[in-house]
């Protein structure tokens, strides 16, 4: 049998982390409607996260963002490197930009709102377990919006970005600092935050979030789309 029936005839093994028990049996519910997913486990914080990780090996994580005790974003990152074959879904009620690049800077697989419909839900667990990534339509029409409307006030003001922005803007995208960038390009941190500056002015861009936005909507990243 061909590899890629064994991934699509599998169950997908589940751990759902939310500091809400109401919410987690709601998960659990919608989750093991489905004949070919399976909730293994059970967190209420970031630690507690790992430690079922550890034990139970499960191919999809879904977690809250914002629980006592450790923070959920140093849980992910540590889940990430530690489990590359566990896929993390982060889910939030929290729309903004911020939230969406810290997720992804972790590692992350989904981004979720928790008012998802649960068709939804399922959805994007089956997505990331096949290696692919899921924002929930909502924030892929924020981002969709918001390059529109930068690109109509931007449109007459030429907005080519030279190599060494297009460089600067991917390294910054993919979660390097300006620190780190000066070192990998051997430049001084002053030539690199004047490059950025620059590039920021010209798009009409005014925070780090607009600026992986714009990465992902012109491919000059391989994120989340």
């Amino acid at each position: 049998m061909e590899s890629s029936e064994l991934h699509a005839n599998a169950t997908i093994r589940c751990v759902i982390v939310d500091d809400h028990t109401l919410f987690r049996d709601g998960l659990r519910r919608v989750l093991e409607s489905e004949s070919d997913l399976e909730v293994v486990g059970e967190a209420s914080d970031a630690a507690g996260a790992l430690e079922k990780v550890r034990d139970l090996q499960p191919d999809v994580v879904l977690m809250d963002i914002g629980m006592p005790g450790m923070c959920s974003f140093e849980a992910a990152k540590q889940l990430v490197q530690e489990h590359p074959n566990t896929r993390l879904i982060f889910l939030t009620m929290y729309e903004e930009e911020e939230y969406l690049l810290r997720c992804m800077s972790c590692g992350a697989a989904g981004f979720m709102l928790k008012d998802s419909p649960a068709p939804k839900v399922i959805t994007a667990v089956r997505e990331v377990f096949q290696g692919h990534k899921y924002l929930s339509p909502q924030i892929l029409g924020r981002m969709v919006d918001d390059v529109r409307a930068r690109s109509a006030r931007t449109s007459t003001r030429g907005t080519m970005l030279t190599p060494r922005e297009r460089e600067i803007i991917k390294m910054i995208a993919e979660g390097n600092s300006v620190k780190q960038i000066a070192a990998i390009l051997g430049r001084s941190v002053k030539t690199v935050e004047a490059h950025k500056f620059n590039l920021m002015r010209k798009l009409d861009i005014h925070n780090k979030a607009q600026l992986v936005t714009y990465a992902i909507q012109k491919k000059i990243v391989k994120l989340p789309a």
